[in-house]
């Protein structure tokens, strides 16, 4: 006998019979708590294509066993095989976060999936790195600046307060983008949290 847990709980069965595609925050954490399950978003994040079962097994095999693909034996791939097929991947495909074609063996990101994507911290996962915009203009600044009162030619024929100026106008274009970005970004979780009962 499988020590599987095969059941799917009532708010995953009900959701692919809602047609609104709302998702609960009890589904979205009950999907999300299961390793397997949230590896399997990282590697459909990263692979950005239909992939096959037995592929993506091996994966999350390799990782599971800190090894890599080629070194795993038939048992580590079983196992995990097993459990996609038979628990993981039906569970995601009933909460419309996967597309899971059980008689080919393919799976693919399906709509939902980005309302679970926001809760992964994964590196493929776009990250906000403003930080490095911000420090690299500064030490272009201070750069331009410390050169210009060093005297170094060509800089040097340019009034401080120009360069200051040119600086100050990159920070506030700098900023502006920031800004813009920030709220294009605040519209699209809105809209996904607004998905979320």
């Amino acid at each position: 006998m499988s020590s599987i847990d095969q059941s799917l709980p009532d708010e995953i069965t009900s959701v692919a019979a809602d047609e609104d595609e709302r998702l609960s925050k009890d589904v979205i954490f009950e999907l999300l708590k299961n390793r397997r399950r949230r590896e399997v978003l990282a590697y459909l994040l990263e692979a950005d294509e239909t992939v096959t079962l037995g592929e993506l097994a091996e994966q999350i095999a390799a990782w599971e066993n800190d090894t890599s693909v080629n070194a795993l034996n038939s048992d580590q791939r079983k196992r995990v095989y097993v459990a996609l097929y038979q628990t993981h991947l039906p569970k995601m495909d009933d909460a419309g976060i996967v597309e899971y074609d059980q008689d080919r063996g393919l799976i693919s990101l399906a709509d939902n999936a980005d309302l679970l994507m926001m809760y992964l911290d994964t590196d493929s996962h776009r990250q906000d790195r403003w930080d490095r915009w911000y420090a690299g203009l500064s030490v272009t600044g201070a750069t331009l600046l410390g050169a210009a009162l060093l005297g170094v030619p060509l800089l040097s024929a340019i009034p401080i307060l120009a360069i200051s100026g040119v600086v100050i106008a990159a920070f506030l274009c700098l900023s502006a983008a920031h800004v813009v970005q920030n709220r294009h970004q605040e519209r699209n979780v809105d809209g996904k949290l607004s998905r979320i009962d």
